[in-house]
């Protein structure tokens, strides 16, 4: 019986306390985003799909920071200080405390490894539930230089071996030690306090458990993980690389999901980006957090879209910005080199070209003419502008706000308004044209004498 369904007590210990050096980075490497998330959160979300709600973090560098990131509602954790660092068996002793308080599962996983599943803790909580004493999460991989290998008798783990230390038939083993584990919580602290330290750094090392416990006559076993989902983070390169494996992964979840992406390996997309089945994403797109897309919509090319959502058939792009608070409604839409900012697009609404609408109320069925801004800021503060339905915005208008413009109503092209405009009127906010006969000639005669000048000074 899965140990979900047994009601076994399990507590996750997160070593996160390590200083980050190859990172090259002036915070600690859990702090840095993928998918626009800090790598911890990942962990601990994986976790809290997996069932377990509380967590001891064994931090160092950043400890407020890694706190404050790790924070999820559906976890209960406590941080525990790594002054040390002695190896993994030693971190995990830092959370001592915790461990002591009494579960039947411990899970031992890394703050940076922001890809794991809820599917693999599963299947090692699983092992323990069947009796064994410790499970380590393993993979098959496709190059295992430099991994330690999980050596398998019987059905049993008998041991973890580390590269340096294998012989030419154990280094021919391509199933290895991802690092993450399981271990008996009655028995956990007992186990690890048995780890020695007899090895060339003075270390302790949380692998020497599998020996440690079947010495004491007990049983370790090892379960598979895909490679991908157990990559760790150490350098910036390692980093972009991670980032990769997580959008291929995520695209190929949402295009399984009725999602269409004309070049997929060209859209970015955020932890928390919602995409809706029949949506359709055109190449070098960027989803930034808090965006929602329902069904139906387009968004075109080179579009950039961030705590925004798109409701159902509207069009975005391309070459359009949406930041947070957009809002744009059925069938709406804002086309090229358009930025949408804290503002709703009324259904059926168009914002086609050119135009800056912040802080703004559209109505339904309304046309913003190319070139249109609405004036929010007045150095301290923003104000609000509100446009009817089926009002029509003239190109080349500026709406100063705080400014309303009434249901049905017209703006005259290049106008700027000032005033509220009522229903069904027809507002022109610009200076009266005015032709000077005979005049081009006199000013093209008097800029070509400044020509002529300037050129012979310069002589």
């Amino acid at each position: 019986m899965p140990a979900q369904e047994t009601n076994r007590r399990c507590l996750a210990v997160i070593l996160a306390a390590g200083d980050s050096t190859r990172m090259k980075s002036s915070v600690s490497k859990v702090l840095h985003p993928v998918a626009g998330r800090p790598m911890i959160a990942h962990v601990v979300d994986a976790l809290a799909k997996a069932g377990i709600s509380d967590v001891a973090l064994v931090l160092g560098r950043d400890a407020e920071k890694v706190e404050a990131a790790a924070r999820n509602p559906a976890v209960r954790a406590t941080t525990h200080i790594q002054t040390e660092r002695l190896g993994t068996a030693h971190a995990v002793l830092a959370a001592r405390a915790a461990i002591a308080q009494g579960y039947d599962d411990l899970l031992v996983v890394f703050g940076d490894t922001p890809l794991i599943t809820e599917a693999p803790l599963r299947a090692a909580r699983d092992g323990l539930a069947a009796g064994n004493d410790v499970v380590v999460i393993g993979f098959t991989a496709a190059d295992p230089s430099g991994y330690g290998r999980l050596i398998v008798e019987n059905g049993g783990l008998a041991a973890i071996r580390e590269h340096r230390d294998a012989s030419e038939a154990e280094r021919a083993i391509r199933y290895c030690n991802g690092g993450l584990m399981a271990i008996d919580g009655r028995k956990a602290l007992d186990l690890i306090d048995r780890i020695g330290n007899a090895n060339a750094k003075g270390e302790y090392y949380l692998t020497d458990i599998v020996e440690v416990a079947r010495a004491a006559g007990g049983r370790a076993i090892a379960v598979e993980a895909p490679e991908a989902e157990l990559t760790g983070c150490n350098t910036r390169a390692e980093l972009a690389f991670i980032e990769r494996l997580w959008q291929e992964r995520r695209r190929h979840e949402m295009m399984l999901s009725g999602v269409s992406m004309i070049a997929p390996e060209t859209v970015f997309l955020a932890f928390d980006t919602a995409i809706a089945p029949d949506v359709t994403i055109e190449p070098n797109v960027v989803f930034g957090a808090g965006v929602t897309i329902e069904s139906g919509a387009v968004i075109h090319a080179f579009s950039h879209v961030e705590g925004a959502h798109v409701r159902a058939g509207a069009v975005v792009g391309p070459f359009a910005r949406l930041r947070p608070g957009a809002d744009l409604g059925p069938d709406s839409k804002v086309g090229n080199f358009c930025e949408v900012k804290q503002a709703t697009i009324g259904a059926g609404a168009k914002v086609n070209h050119l135009s800056y609408i912040g802080d703004a109320a559209v109505g339904a069925g309304t046309n913003i003419g190319a070139g249109t801004i609405t004036c929010n800021y007045d150095g301290i503060n923003k104000h609000l502008t509100n446009i009817g339905e089926n009002a029509f915005i003239g190109s080349n208008s500026a709406l100063v706000a705080p400014v309303s413009v009434g249901n049905g109503a017209y703006v005259a092209s290049g106008s700027v308004i000032t005033m509220d405009v009522p229903d069904d009127a027809v507002a022109f906010g610009r200076a009266r044209q005015e032709n000077k006969q005979g005049r081009a000639p006199v000013i093209r005669d008097r800029n070509l004498a400044i020509k002529a000048a300037r050129k012979k000074a310069a002589e």
